[in-house]
């Protein structure tokens, strides 16, 4: 089975019910899940290609974490944060799995960090995780920039002028053909009440982001280390070569705590990684298909 399934869960926020979509794909009778979940400002659809190359392993399970894509929003913004996407996932893999199956996690950039965070719960259902381009340190500028970004009201009279943006903000992600770059527009705009394209999340995603302060950036970073240090899963780090969000002085000490990941780095490439390119998926595959072995230890 190729083509993927749209479904949603109800998940609950301080501010009442709001609902996740996600694609599920391969045999929706497989025990054996995976999640992938993407970064700040993309959708579960990022995934397409690595949920096609490994759905005859797993059923597929991609979000689009709420406040994106076919989610709901939130009525308030102040709780666009990860406690509340790991509480979302909670109730998604509650969902998509029996038992005491659990699930292997590929996480980017955001999607590493709810990772992170549930794979540290005592009694977590995180078996195998896998880390995009995210780790406990977060760049400041990085963060101060990301705030900016998103909340800026950017609208495309045609859907050309969205995609040549989104490839402009977004050539970080690494050498892509045309027609990945159309898709990864694609994903992400969609056309308005008005005809114009916009991006396909809620503006509101920035209030977190500028709420930030240098006390709450050292709480969080304190706090990220500590949920580092309990994960005891076999874990995967990937790094992008040229990331400015991931440092190799953060990767280093990762790798000496905690779960000790293998560590990959992928050359050419700055935040992040997208996993559709077949020698990123080879890297995807060999991990979470594996027998679990950490592999070679890291180098830097």
């Amino acid at each position: 089975m190729t083509e993927a399934r749209l479904k949603s869960v109800q998940c609950s926020s301080p501010d009442g019910l709001h609902r996740m979509a996600y694609k599920e794909w391969g045999d929706p009778s497989n025990p054996k899940v995976l999640v992938c979940v993407h970064g700040v400002t993309r959708v579960g659809d990022d995934f397409d290609h690595l949920a096609r190359a490994l759905c005859d392993t797993y059923r597929v399970v991609c979000p689009d974490v709420v406040g994106r894509g076919r989610s709901g929003r939130l009525r308030d913004p102040q709780y666009y944060t990860v406690p509340q996407y790991v509480a979302d996932m909670v109730t998604l893999v509650a969902r998509v799995t029996s038992d005491d199956e659990g699930v292997h996690w590929f996480g980017t950039s955001m999607g590493g960090l709810i990772g992170i965070m549930l794979a540290a719960l005592e009694d977590s259902p995180v078996r195998k995780l896998a880390v995009n381009d995210i780790g406990p340190v977060l760049d400041g500028g990085a963060i101060a920039r990301i705030g900016e970004y998103i909340g800026q009201d950017i609208r495309f009279p045609d859907f050309d002028s969205g995609a040549a943006y989104v490839k402009a903000v977004s050539m970080s992600f690494g050498p892509h053909t045309d027609e990945q770059w159309h898709k990864l527009a694609s994903d992400v705009l969609r056309r308005d009440a008005d005809g114009q394209w916009v991006r396909h999340y809620d503006l509101g995603l920035a209030q977190p982001f500028r709420a930030i302060t240098a006390d709450k950036a050292a709480h969080d970073e304190a706090g990220l280390w500590a949920a580092w240090d309990a994960i005891r899963c076999p874990t995967l780090l990937v790094r992008g070569e040229l990331s400015d969000l991931l440092s190799r002085e953060t990767a280093r000490e990762m790798c000496m705590r905690g779960p000790k990941p293998r560590l990959v780095e992928i050359a050419g490439v700055g935040h992040a990684p997208t996993f559709v390119q077949p020698d990123q998926i080879a890297i995807a595959r060999e991990f979470l298909v594996g027998e679990g072995s950490q592999g070679p230890e890291p180098r830097f």
